[in-house]
């Protein structure tokens, strides 16, 4: 299955953009793409495209969640849930066609006569956790907190008093929608929606739960343990099922999205599976080659500097770094080496390395300070 495009480029408008804005690209591209007057091959699968960025993007909640976690934070909807705030007949009002709303709710999968009080699976609901490049580095377990809906544990999810039997809807006989027809200067129009006797539900709860308020469900606090795998980067996201909202009429459980942020480091940097550390050495060191000891994500590592190293030179050490997720291998430790050059010497030190620059012939003019940088050297300390 092809990647979705981002829902911004979909309908060609900015991050920014109002609803305005957004509506007004929507219809633009519904008055090109609608399949009742468009001869395009494609246009079926570019009206739903477009539609679906639309429905999201005019919703503030969605759009919210959109922006937040992308289309994995759509994953919890169903097409009713995308589409339930989505008034097309406003949205077509005035076009130069004719469009049959039946085939609109039809063709997203939510038309026709079926029951909307089956069961319906939970919505997802989304978390963030931190943690530092550690705890990244191996498997680990987190608890998290959460707040989600669970199934009333009096009425067990029928919303109704225990004991009690709902009546079937008088309204729209059970099936939960109604059908509006309006005449329109585009021919007659029919729209299908919930009924707003029962609520889409098909039934009329007499009695309902005192616990839950008739809703079959009850807001709780809860706190799961999460398992993390080795590797993770920030922007990670982890489903964990089953610990999302409750759905309705034993619809089950949404799923528990959480979004991982890797804390900054203070010694090293990360780049996928990759480390980088920068090492100072002095000029001895640099001259006449060390053996000196490196961190590493795991602990210390003996690493050999070479006679002559210069400032800059990089040094790999395989394995050292972050280990690859869903992989039996690691990336690797990159440590630049930084010479530094004292600031201070004595005479003693000063007589050598004057001795040092005559074998090597080198000739050096010795800088004397003057008046002004010893009052600025006064200055700060």
């Amino acid at each position: 299955m092809p990647e979705k495009r981002d829902y911004y480029d979909v309908l060609g408008v900015e991050k920014g953009s109002d609803k305005k804005e957004i509506k007004k690209a929507y219809r633009k591209l519904a008055m090109k793409y609608h399949p009742d007057v468009s001869e395009d091959e494609e246009a079926t699968e570019k009206f739903k495209e477009i539609s679906e960025a639309y429905a999201v993007l005019s919703d503030e909640e969605k759009r919210k969640t959109y922006d937040q976690f992308g289309h994995a934070g759509m994953d919890g909807f169903s097409n009713e849930d995308i589409f339930r705030n989505v008034n097309f007949e406003d949205i077509f009002q005035g076009f130069g066609g004719g469009f049959d709303m039946g085939n609109i709710f039809e063709m997203f999968g939510f038309g026709g006569g079926n029951r909307r009080g089956g069961p319906q699976r939970g919505s997802d609901i989304y978390a963030e956790i931190d943690i530092t490049l550690e705890e990244a580095s191996k498997d680990i377990e987190k608890n998290i907190s959460i707040m989600h809906d669970v199934e009333c544990p009096v009425c067990h999810g029928s919303k109704s008093e225990p004991g009690s039997n709902p009546k079937e809807c008088q309204t729209c006989g059970g099936t939960g929608q109604v059908k509006q027809v309006t005449n329109t200067i585009l021919g007659q129009m029919m729209n299908v929606r919930p009924c707003p006797e029962c609520r889409g539900e098909g039934k009329i709860i007499t009695d309902p739960c005192k616990n839950c308020n008739g809703k079959g469900k009850v807001r709780e606090n809860n706190t799961i343990s999460i398992k993390i795998p080795a590797g993770v980067e920030s922007g990670s996201r982890l489903r964990v099922p089953g610990e999302g909202n409750a759905g309705d009429f034993n619809g089950g459980y949404g799923d528990l999205i959480v979004l991982i942020n890797v804390k900054p480091h203070q010694k090293f940097e990360r780049e996928g599976p990759n480390l980088y550390y920068e090492q100072q050495i002095s000029f001895v060191q640099a001259s006449l080659g060390d053996s000196i000891d490196i961190p590493t994500i795991d602990g210390e590592v003996e690493l050999k500097i070479p006679p002559g190293t210069q400032s800059g030179s990089v040094f790999r050490l395989r394995g050292q770094g972050m280990p690859i997720m869903r992989r039996n291998s690691k990336g690797n430790l990159y440590v630049t080496a930084s010479v530094v050059v004292p600031q201070k010497l004595n005479e003693k030190q000063k007589e050598l390395l004057k001795e040092f620059a005559e074998i090597s012939g080198e000739e050096i003019k010795t800088y004397e300070k003057g008046f002004f940088d010893k009052v600025k050297e006064a200055i700060n300390h």
